[in-house]
């Protein structure tokens, strides 16, 4: 598949042609996992396989993973990979990995800083599932144990009484910035490091719209009230499974009171600020440092 020429988020962009068609065709996937032209990407917990310089994902063939293969139903089917099946195969978190010859394995935000686009959104794809395959082990509805189908891209309760289809579900966070004139509202967490202040951000609750959460959350953690909502772009987050839905807002009060305790601080930054040492902004592949940057006119919001 042929990537749009659009200006996308690091994770995502259209790289990998899923071919959903093949997910429920076993004999074409017996077929791709024997086929010497697939390629398979290894996970371990959390990390992804990368080597190379410059760094790039490591894509190996059958007889590479071939010792890390319990059944083949347990290797994920991400899709074509310019032109190739793609495979994502995870290791068990006590397995200590012996691929060293081919590279190391990184974490995704760093791993995000250095692979090209492409593959970027690869290895996000393959993270998410894996560890989606790691948290789905049992029947949500009887408490069986669960089996890969449609080319690991689905789990079945192997309780035929039940037999629940279950299938990768993502969880929608609303990120905002919010302006008011020259001015753009951000906050900072506790846990981050000094100086660091971000966009207002938080989940989508059930019976709620995008624009109902934006004005929820910020109100909820900052006191400010938010008139007219825009949206800007969108972000896969496989940390584990979130997608990032970004919004510039504009503010209709300025008092800022922190309701939920979530935040440690919130300011008011001017553009001018933005452009200094201090607040140290969000990482560069985050969508939270996309809509600062399209704001303070450093690239296109």
């Amino acid at each position: 598949m042929t990537a749009r020429p659009y200006n996308h988020n690091v994770f995502a962009g259209a790289f990998v042609d899923r071919f959903g068609e093949r997910r429920k065709d076993p004999e074409w996937l017996a077929r791709a996992l024997d086929d010497p032209k697939s390629r398979f990407l290894p996970v371990w917990g959390e990390l992804c396989l990368v080597g190379g310089n410059p760094p790039s994902a490591c894509l190996l063939g059958r007889e590479q993973v071939a010792p890390h293969i319990d059944t083949p139903e347990e290797l994920i089917f991400l899709g074509l990979f310019h032109e190739r099946p793609t495979f994502a195969i995870g290791l068990s978190d006590d397995e200590t990995p012996a691929f060293d010859d081919d590279g190391e394995f990184m974490d995704l935000r760093r791993a995000g800083t250095l692979l090209a686009a492409d593959q970027a959104n690869l290895v996000a794809h393959a993270r998410a599932l894996v560890l989606w395959h790691q948290s789905q082990l049992y029947c949500g509805r009887c408490g069986a144990a669960t089996l890969p189908e449609a080319g690991a891209n689905a789990r079945r309760c192997s309780n035929e009484d039940c037999a629940k289809t279950q299938f990768p579900r993502v969880d929608p966070a609303i990120i905002v910035l919010v302006s008011d004139g020259d001015r753009c509202l951000l906050g900072r967490q506790p846990n981050w490091p000094e100086g660091r202040y971000s966009t207002i951000a938080g989940f989508v609750e059930p019976g709620e719209s995008l624009e109902d959460a934006v004005r929820r959350e910020v109100y909820e953690e900052t006191n400010i009230r938010v008139g007219d909502v825009h949206y800007a772009s969108s972000q896969p987050w496989p940390f584990p499974s979130s997608l990032m839905l970004g919004f510039y807002a504009e503010a209709l009060s300025t008092e800022i009171v922190l309701n939920d305790g979530e935040l440690e601080d919130a300011r008011w930054f001017a553009r001018r600020e933005l452009r200094g040492e201090f607040p140290k902004l969000p990482f560069g592949i985050s969508i939270a440092r996309r809509l600062v940057d399209g704001w303070t006119g450093r690239a296109d919001g």
